[in-house]
């Protein structure tokens, strides 16, 4: 163990943070996890308990954050990412994004550590661009509904940034599309775990608008690959990562029908306030840059996710989320 490169993930326990301790762990380091399990779950990690190269610490980032010892690298994944968390917990989704980052940038010039920080496609809000480049500076309400999110994570990489330029901080900024996989959770809100979950449940499959809005559906194994390779790449400005496949919600919602063999009906309701139209992203420069490009193909990915769900007990398929109080301040 004291041979082995240190890194510090945050939001460890959550369903992106839990596959990158596995992929390091994978990679021979010593991983740290941090988490504060607002919304992760101790289930995605509890295969590492008994690894002597993975430790786990019960922490808020948003307060100040010490780590003994040296740290190779930092990747700040800690953040409500569904809907259904941060319109509960707008405020904490705030801190997390401002002082949350401020604290581990801090962390990282104390460390001489490289800090990968996970922003958004999000950041791009309801694009009147695209598909989405790096270069396109978004059309997002900061006042809406989705703002908290939104201008958390714009506000994470202008910090990130200013720390790259003022300070010469080893940085790295990935945009995340939407990304699916084991360990999502099946209430948090998001199409796939939602339709998944309507299945399972025998409910019916809500959809909303009219389904002509489109997404861009990442496998969660494609989308880890794609951040190591920019956390050891040299590439300093935002890389967008997910897969370029669009596809209409009403088409989606057929392939679960067909994937899930589900009888039930299809419902629509009103779409929510300034929820994106359109979602994909160009992923050029990470081709160009990083040799990149998603290899797991929708069905292949849809297979193994479905599996996963029929998988979990059946009191599963009903548990929300539980904010703690503290989260409200």
């Amino acid at each position: 163990m004291a041979n082995r490169e240190r890194v510090l993930i945050t939001g460890a326990a959550g369903f992106l943070g839990s596959h990158l301790c596995d992929r390091f762990i994978a990679e021979g380091y010593h991983v740290i996890g941090m988490d504060n399990l607002i919304t992760g779950d101790l289930r995605n990690i509890e295969h590492l308990f008994h690894l002597e190269q993975f430790e786990f610490y019960n922490h808020d980032v948003s307060k100040f954050v010490h780590v003994s010892g040296d740290l190779k690298y930092i990747l700040h994944f800690a953040s409500p990412a569904s809907p259904i968390d941060y319109l509960k917990i707008p405020i904490q989704t705030l801190k997390v994004g401002s002082l949350g980052t401020h604290n581990l940038l801090g962390l990282a010039m104390a460390k001489k550590a490289r800090i990968l920080v996970a922003s958004t496609s999000e950041v791009y809000g309801d694009p009147t661009v695209h598909p989405q480049t790096e270069d396109y500076w978004g059309n997002v309400n900061p006042v809406g509904p989705r703002g908290v999110y939104d201008e958390a994570k714009r506000f994470q990489e202008a910090m990130t940034m200013a720390y790259h330029t003022y300070h010469g901080l080893e940085t790295r900024i990935v945009r995340i599309f939407n990304t699916y996989g084991p360990r999502m959770r099946l209430n948090d809100g998001r199409v796939l775990p939602a339709f998944m979950g309507q299945a399972l449940r025998g409910e019916d499959l809500t959809v909303f608008g009219d389904g002509s809005q489109t997404r861009s559906f990442c496998y969660v194994a494609d989308l880890v690959e794609g951040i190591y390779r920019l956390l050891k790449s040299d590439c300093v400005d935002p890389v967008n990562i997910g897969n370029p496949g669009e596809i209409t919600i009403a088409q989606f919602v057929e392939e679960i029908i067909k994937l899930t063999g589900t009888d039930q009906k299809v419902v629509y309701k009103p779409l929510p306030l300034d929820d994106p139209k359109q979602r994909q992203p160009n992923i050029s420069r990470a081709k160009s840059l990083l040799g990149w490009e998603p290899q797991v193909g929708r069905e292949e990915g849809l297979r193994i996710t479905w599996e996963y769900f029929k998988s979990l007990p059946k009191e599963r398929l009903y548990e929300e989320a539980h904010h703690r109080d503290f989260q409200k301040d």
